[in-house]
């Protein structure tokens, strides 16, 4: 039986990815900062196959490492591991940016990805096997206005998806990432600090991407063949063309 950890399980694309891999019958380790969401999922998800949850923040570099070299010996080897946890805070000019909002972004979509990967990886390159698969985003792709750091730390999450490919070619573990570009989740919520009205505008007038859509592609990802790799995919709905070009009504 195998494992996958997953980040940013709690809620969005993480939460759906955690019920498609449970349907493949994967064991699950589902990580997020609310704990009790993870156990309301864990308590879902424990009838069809075994799961750990494990609740920390990304950007917490010891805590990271602290929780994931304490495995229960059960859920010690990491088969599957999906870099989800990610968030975008404000929506200003450079000029006008928050240096806490920027903090927020680098260390949790780059140094949080990079903290639990490290943690990980060892075991993976011992075993000479595994998949990691980082989900970025179509702003790693291109910049739009006001999207200045959260592009940054997307572009980032881009460089190390393949820089990770590069490095451990030979190993035995395969790496790609994901690409969405607007999925209707808590993102927009987050982005604009809880203006519930201000964050549904902007899945108005369209249909966007819907969690389970991503963790459909997922599904389908880490089930193909182990000599296939799904090495970068962007993924929009119909209406979107770029991050500025959405057909509205």
């Amino acid at each position: 039986m195998k494992t996958a950890l997953i980040t940013g399980a709690s809620s969005g694309i993480g939460k759906e990815t955690a019920k498609a891999l449970a349907e493949e019958g994967y064991n699950l380790i589902i990580c997020g900062r609310r704990e009790g969401r993870l156990n309301e999922l864990k308590e879902t998800l424990s009838k069809k196959v075994e799961v750990l949850a494990l609740s920390f923040d990304v950007r917490d570099k010891e805590e990271v490492f602290k929780k994931i070299e304490n495995l229960p010996p059960d859920f010690s080897n990491i088969d599957i591991l999906i870099n989800n946890a990610g968030n975008a805070h404000g929506l200003e000019s450079i000029q006008d940016g928050s240096l806490d909002d920027w903090d927020a972004m680098m260390d949790i979509n780059v140094k949080g990805l990079l903290y639990v990967s490290k943690a990980i990886i060892p075991g993976m390159i011992e075993r000479k096997s595994g998949h990691i698969i980082n989900i970025g985003s179509t702003a790693g792709k291109e910049v739009y206005p006001n999207g200045n750091v959260y592009c940054a730390s997307k572009h980032a999450v881009d460089a190390i998806n393949q820089g990770m490919r590069i490095d451990l070619n030979g190993k035995g573990i395969r790496v790609g990432a994901i690409n969405p570009g607007l999925v209707e989740t808590e993102f927009s919520d987050v982005r604009f600090k809880g203006d519930k009205e201000k964050a549904k505008k902007v899945y108005q007038g369209f249909k966007a991407l819907q969690p389970e859509d991503i963790a459909d592609i997922i599904r389908f990802v880490v089930t193909r063949p182990y000599h296939v790799n799904i090495a970068d995919l962007i993924v929009m709905c119909t209406s979107q063309a770029t991050s500025t070009i959405v057909d509205k009504n």
